[in-house]
């Protein structure tokens, strides 16, 4: 676990050490800096900085391109500053053409993410996983990963080449974007959403030899399946953006429902962090580490 005072590690080229590996990156989403540490004390090797999460955290609002991308790039920073682990983290479309990408990799790498995602939805953009999306055409789509790869000022800064076009056009059209994607210069290849077990195995014959991101959505748009298959069908990273915003959600909306009923939580069924372990979480032993070593 980092403190203040902690070196910053080269998350960047841990990142690629854990994409050559022999098994699949899997990567819990995080909203914000407190989801990230969880995520790193359990014992994952990345982190996800979902989009869907934070702008359901920041805004309390859906998925739509209501956020900024300066203020995405502020909740990656602080996630970065939280955790030892490489950071992966949402960048939307890159927030307008193929100039403010450039300007979004720039913000986005001096925040220290260890890779990027970007996608080529129109703006406003959707979740991945709503009805109703749209796709920029594939020259434009294909100039947004061509400016990201030049914009970047070191080479393992990761870049994550999202694709939603399948739901738009179909599978054959989403792999031959993700193609012209790895030609442009993206490091890993994304195609959102396809539908069933038979798109998923389409997608990573069609990509074969790729690396390429699985998107783990519980209750979304994807058959669900094993990550033994999801292994054997040769993916790489395997991302579960919203399982911690659900749960933290429920483990809310259940301690309210006591506190309404009751008027106190004392007959709060569901699990809670003592006071002392919570302060153990956030590393408050830590901090006053860093503090008696500053002041000595």
């Amino acid at each position: 676990m980092t403190s203040f005072l902690s070196p910053r590690p080269d998350t960047r080229r841990r990142l690629r050490e854990l994409l050559a590996g022999p098994a699949p990156v899997l990567v819990p989403g995080a909203y914000d800096a407190l989801s990230a540490r969880l995520v790193e004390q359990a014992g994952f090797d990345a982190v996800y900085m979902t989009g869907f999460g934070t702008s359901a955290t920041l805004l309390g609002r859906p998925d739509i391109g209501l956020l900024t991308g300066s203020e995405m790039a502020d909740n990656a920073r602080r996630m970065v500053q939280a955790v030892g682990v490489p950071v992966i983290a949402d960048a939307d479309t890159g927030y307008g053409n193929a100039l403010n990408v450039v300007r979004t990799v720039r913000e986005y790498e001096q925040a220290g993410v260890a890779a990027l995602q970007l996608e080529d939805q129109v703006a406003p953009k959707r979740c991945g996983h709503m009805s109703g999306k749209a796709v920029v055409d594939v020259a434009e789509a294909v100039a947004r990963i061509r400016a990201a790869v030049a914009a970047r000022t070191d080479p393992d800064l990761v870049v994550v080449a999202r694709t939603d076009v399948a739901q738009v056009e179909g599978i054959d059209a989403a792999i031959d974007r993700a193609r012209r994607f790895a030609d442009a210069g993206a490091d890993v290849l994304f195609v959102e959403a396809p539908r069933t077990a038979a798109d998923v195995e389409a997608v990573a014959t069609g990509l074969a030899g790729y690396p390429l991101l699985f998107n783990w959505v519980e209750g979304g748009q994807t058959e669900g399946l094993t990550l033994q298959t999801v292994t054997e069908l040769g993916f790489r990273l395997v991302i579960f953006p919203i399982s911690t915003l659900l749960a933290a959600t429920a483990g809310m909306q259940g301690v309210l429902e006591t506190l309404r009923r009751d008027s106190t939580t004392d007959t709060h069924a569901g699990p809670m962090q003592t006071f002392p372990d919570f302060l153990d979480t956030i590393g408050l032993a830590g901090v006053r580490e860093d503090e008696q070593r500053l002041s000595s």
